[in-house]
């Protein structure tokens, strides 16, 4: 199929921001146009900060989710989940019960509270709330803002020699389907383009790159510089296909494969990344490994431009500061 100009909207589905650029941080909704979708998840690193990943699990009762939210302030964004919550209750829209509904609302977060910033600024409910309602399937920004506005990458010689993280849009179409990502950038390694050259990272001293995957396996960051042990990369996969909750975990699992390919080191022991998969929960199926394939080549777009559009701030350089304009996609 053709890519559409305005994949969202083909997916039925609406992403908001919020953002705090005095505070450094914000969050990512993206939630259903007008309906609920089915959600798998990947879990990736090893200190992540997540709420109600379990209903995204196969065997849960739940087989819906009303949202997918991307936040930063580490654990304490979470909290903005009750700003989705609250959207979603006052629609109607979530788990029916016997006097209401329950909207399901799984999370990630990846940490930005220093050094950009103030430590205290993290995404609310409000903020949440307002990314719900300011939603769009037409205008998605890009760059530093939303869960991207605090994201840095490069961490792993040090956080003085990062560069500016963000969050960026991929999108790929096979034959009769379709697959966009979303992914808040904040990487402890290097991200790297189509043909492994590394984009935005772990800077030298002078010019260039440290390449912090070789210098981890000559010990050389070890042994130079202080280690950053706050990261995270967290994304948002969206497919055409209707496919069980088994299959969208097995998809997520695959499109794992991006951020191996285009961060490195990723999935450290300092990262907590996380990747949702969601589709509808009716009409076409389509074959694992196709959708799966178009899952990884739209999140490998997306992890670059997260990089790409993102602008420099407080002595970290951004690729987006030769960008005249942010993207929207």
């Amino acid at each position: 199929m053709t890519t559409p100009d305005f994949p969202w909207e083909t997916l039925g589905l609406k992403v908001g921001h919020a953002t705090d650029q005095d505070g450094a941080t914000g969050c990512t909704v993206i939630l259903g146009a007008h309906r609920a979708f089915r959600c798998g998840v990947a879990l990736l690193g090893r200190a992540s900060a997540t709420r109600e990943l379990a209903t995204c699990d196969p065997s849960h009762l739940v087989d819906r989710t009303d949202a997918v939210l991307l936040t930063g302030g580490s654990a304490y964004g979470l909290d903005a989940a009750a700003g989705v919550m609250r959207w979603m209750e006052e629609r109607q829209r979530g788990f029916p019960v016997a006097q209401g509904v329950v909207p399901i609302v799984p999370a990630a977060s990846l940490f930005d509270l220093e050094p950009l910033g103030r430590f205290d600024a993290r995404p609310t409910a409000d903020m949440a709330y307002s990314a719900c309602t300011n939603a769009s399937s037409r205008d998605v920004a890009e760059g530093s803002v939303g869960a991207g506005t605090g994201a840095l990458v490069g961490k792993g010689a040090g956080v003085t020699h990062a560069m500016k993280g963000g969050i960026g849009v991929g999108v790929a179409a096979g034959s009769d389907q379709l697959v966009a990502a979303i992914a808040a950038v904040n990487a402890f390694g290097d991200v790297r383009d189509a043909s492994g050259r590394i984009i935005a990272g772990a800077r030298t001293d002078s010019v260039g790159f440290v390449d912090v995957a070789a210098r981890m396996q000559e010990g050389v960051v070890l042994s130079r510089f202080p280690i950053a042990r706050e990261h995270t990369t967290i994304a948002c996969v969206a497919v055409s296909a209707c496919l069980t909750k088994l299959q969208l975990s097995q998809v997520a699992d695959a499109a794992t494969t991006a951020l191996r390919t285009r961060i490195t080191p990723s999935a450290s022991a300092f990262d907590g990344d996380v990747v949702f998969v969601i589709g509808p929960s009716t009409g076409e199926s389509a074959p694992l490994p196709v959708v799966e394939a178009l899952a990884i080549a739209a999140l490998e777009r997306a992890i670059e431009r997260g990089v790409r559009l993102a602008r420099g701030r407080d002595g970290f350089p951004g690729l987006g500061d030769s960008t005249p304009d942010a993207g929207v996609l």
